[in-house]
C-alpha cells in the first residue's frame, strides 16, 4: 500500500514540476503550446519525435531549450548527404601506444537533435535508427551502451524534397510521435518579434535533474489502465488497417497501410504521460484521443484516391475519433 501512497504523491510532485519546466521552456519559446507538450510527452514515455516544419519555426531552439531545462546532455548533429554512420556513431583510432582505441561521436548524449534527417542517405538513417531501437551502437564488432535516458528528436523540411532522402515507413515507425510545428499566430509571432529584436536574452534554467528523469519514466510506466481505455486504444489502432472485418469506409477508401502494434503500446503509454501531465492517477478515453494525432499521422499510408481528392491524414484520424 505504502508504494501506491508513494506513487499518488510522485504523480501530484510529477504535475508541479512539470507546470515548472513549462514556464521555463515558455521564457525561450513563446507558444507553441500543443509542440511543447508533445515533446515532453514523449521524452517522459521514453519515445522519441519526428518535428515537421517549415525553416525558421524555431525547431532547433526548442529542442535546445527543452535539453537545458531538463537538466541533460545536448548534442545537435547537422545531417548532410556526406555524413557517414562512423561521423555520428565514433569509430576506432590508433592511439601512440598502437592501440586500437574508440572514440564516441556525437550519438553519445540525452538528447541528440537529428536536423534535417532526410538529407542523409539511407545507410546513416540506419545507424540512427538502430541505436533509438536498441540504446546502444555497434562498432569494430564491439557494442557500446548509449547514456541513459536517451532520446532522438529529429527535424525535417516539408518543402524541399529535392536531395533528400524521405524515411521508410518501417524506420518512421520507431518514432513515437510525429508533431507538426505550424506558423505562430499573429499575436504570437509579435511576441517573438518583440522578444528576440532587442538586446536581452533568456536563460533556461534545469528543472529536473537526470535521476528524476529516469524516475518519471518508470512512474508513467507504472500508472494502471482501466480496461475500457486499453479497449479503445486498441480497437482506435486496428480500425486504421484496411481489408480487416470492420474496418471505417474512409479507411477502406482512402488508406493502403494502417498502423501497426506499436501504435497501440504507444497509445498507451501517451495517454498514461498525458494524464500524469494533467495530475490524474489514471488515463481515460480523452487522454487516448489527446495523443493519437501525432501518434497516428506518420503510420497511415494514404493510397492514390486519397492523394487525387485531397483527403489528407489529420482528415482521416478526425473521423476515426
Amino acid at each position: 500500500m505504502s508504494g501506491e501512497n508513494n506513487d499518488v504523491r510522485a504523480v501530484e510532485e510529477f504535475g508541479a514540476n512539470y507546470r515548472k519546466l513549462k514556464a521555463e521552456i515558455g521564457k525561450v519559446i513563446i507558444g507553441q503550446e500543443k509542440v511543447v507538450d508533445d515533446v515532453l510527452i514523449a521524452i517522459f514515455s521514453r519515445g522519441h519525435c519526428l518535428l515537421v516544419g517549415v525553416p525558421g519555426l524555431a525547431k532547433t531552439l526548442l529542442v535546445n531549450t527543452v535539453g537545458g531545462a531538463l537538466g541533460l546532455s545536448f548534442n545537435r548533429i547537422q545531417f548532410t548527404p556526406d555524413l557517414m554512420p562512423s561521423d555520428i556513431i565514433g569509430s576506432e583510432v590508433l592511439d601512440q601506444d598502437r592501440q586500437f582505441r574508440f572514440v564516441k561521436g556525437p550519438l553519445f548524449a540525452n538528447i541528440i537533435l537529428a536536423d534535417e534527417i532526410n538529407r542523409t542517405p539511407p545507410k546513416t538513417q540506419a545507424a540512427l535508427l538502430e541505436a533509438m531501437q536498441e540504446k546502444a551502437v555497434t562498432a569494430a564488432g564491439n557494442t557500446f551502451k548509449l547514456p541513459d535516458p536517451f532520446f532522438v528528436l529529429a527535424t525535417q523540411n516539408p518543402i524541399e524534397q529535392e536531395g533528400t532522402y524521405p524515411l521508410p515507413e518501417a524506420q518512421l515507425d520507431r518514432f513515437m510521435f510525429n508533431i507538426w510545428v505550424d506558423y505562430p499566430s499573429y499575436e504570437e509571432e509579435l511576441a517573438v518579434v518583440k522578444a528576440t529584436t532587442g538586446g536581452a536574452t533568456a536563460t533556461v534554467e534545469p528543472v529536473l535533474n537526470q535521476e528524476q528523469i529516469l524516475f518519471y519514466q518508470g512512474l508513467v510506466r507504472r500508472i494502471p489502465v482501466p480496461d475500457n481505455v486499453m479497449e479503445y486504444a486498441v480497437k482506435l489502432a486496428t480500425s486504421t488497417r484496411p481489408g480487416m472485418s470492420g474496418t471505417p469506409k474512409i479507411i477502406q477508401d482512402h488508406v493502403s497501410w494502417g498502423a501497426g502494434p506499436r501504435a497501440s503500446q504507444f497509445l498507451i503509454i501517451g495517454a498514461k504521460c498525458h494524464a500524469l501531465t494533467r495530475g490524474r492517477f489514471s488515463p481515460d478515453i480523452e487522454d487516448v484521443q489527446a495523443v493519437a494525432e501525432p501518434i497516428l499521422r506518420h503510420r497511415l499510408v494514404r493510397n492514390y484516391k486519397a492523394e487525387a481528392e485531397g483527403v489528407t491524414v489529420e482528415r482521416i484520424i478526425k473521423e476515426l475519433l
